[in-house]
């Protein structure tokens, strides 16, 4: 059994109606199983059973530093075999990243397997002409305009990604 683990995550349920049904036919981290559409922040984070008040608190003062921001998913663009919506501007989420690293160096984001870290919301996983559909689908719902106003710690209750739940959620500062 692998160790359960935790998420920080920015929700973004204004665009949830056009990719949470592509997420749920093709990607491992469904909405059935607690992973909302969203921005990750900090992927892996601590094991769930690290965490504990102190932890909590740390965050949530690291996080009130920064003020709620609104953001736009105009454009979609394409890792290998995924496709996401592009944030813009995505440097509010790369700044909160930044200073959650700064406070736990030892986890990196995505555990240090990218030497650059793009901000992106996950639309759908396979092979392109899964993807190509996708994008045709999701593309009628673009532009969003939404509002990053807290962060979300997820926290895995089944191992290997198949059961998360939100721990505690974070505000972000007044703007």
């Amino acid at each position: 059994m692998s160790e359960l683990r935790s998420a920080l995550v920015v929700v973004v349920p204004e665009v949830a109606p056009a990719v949470e049904p592509w997420l749920e036919r093709t990607a491992v981290a469904k909405p059935s199983r607690g992973i909302p559409a969203h921005v990750t922040i900090l992927f892996p984070f601590v094991p769930a059973r690290e965490i504990d008040d102190t932890l909590l608190e740390d965050l949530a003062a690291i996080l009130a530093r920064f003020p709620a921001f609104e953001f736009e998913l105009s454009r979609l663009e394409r890792f290998p075999n995924v496709l996401y919506l592009a944030p813009e501007p995505a440097d509010p989420f790369s700044t909160l990243t930044e200073a959650v690293v700064a406070s736990y160096p030892a986890y990196p984001p995505y555990g240090g397997i990218f030497d650059t870290v793009v901000p992106h919301l996950t639309a759908a996983e396979g092979e392109t002409e899964i993807l190509d559909s996708a994008e045709a689908d999701i593309g009628h719902a673009l532009p969003t305009t939404a509002e990053a106003r807290e962060v979300v710690l997820l926290e895995e209750i089944e191992p290997d990604m198949l059961r998360w739940q939100i721990r505690t959620v974070f505000a972000l500062a007044e703007p």
